[in-house]
């Protein structure tokens, strides 16, 4: 609770309970908010000669239980390995860059139709 109470103090709340609930209670739509913050994000930052920016980035895993790892190639460690791929978009210009979007790469047999899900670790439809 500690931590709450001192964010809450630096925006001017006067105790922790509104942000308590934004915390652990709150409903909202996660795609709806990473929409809007990156609207906004784009529109302080944009000069006219914006670039997009795509990277994939591929982290290596010590087990097959996190969602999309799995044997793939692995840039990181410059071959095949147990690792999860993400690939992240960016906006930047000169006044600086943000974060817009990002999905998790699912191997072939995670989102392969009725063998969905089959892969320890992926997501579930």
């Amino acid at each position: 609770m500690f931590r709450e109470w001192s964010i809450a103090e630096a925006v001017g709340h006067r105790g922790p309970h509104r942000l308590q609930h934004l915390l652990s209670r709150a409903v909202w739509d996660d795609q709806q908010v990473l929409d809007a913050a990156a609207a906004w994000a784009v529109r302080q930052l944009d000069d006219g000669d914006a670039v997009l920016i795509v990277d994939e980035t591929a982290d290596e895993k010590s087990s097959a239980d996190a969602a999309g790892a799995a044997r793939q190639y692995c840039g990181t460690v410059g071959g095949i390995a147990l690792c999860q791929v993400a690939v992240t978009l960016t906006f930047a210009t000169s006044r600086g860059h943000t974060l817009i979007d990002r999905a998790l790469y699912l191997p072939g047999a995670c989102a392969a139709g009725e063998e969905h899900g089959s892969c320890p670790g992926c997501p579930r439809r």
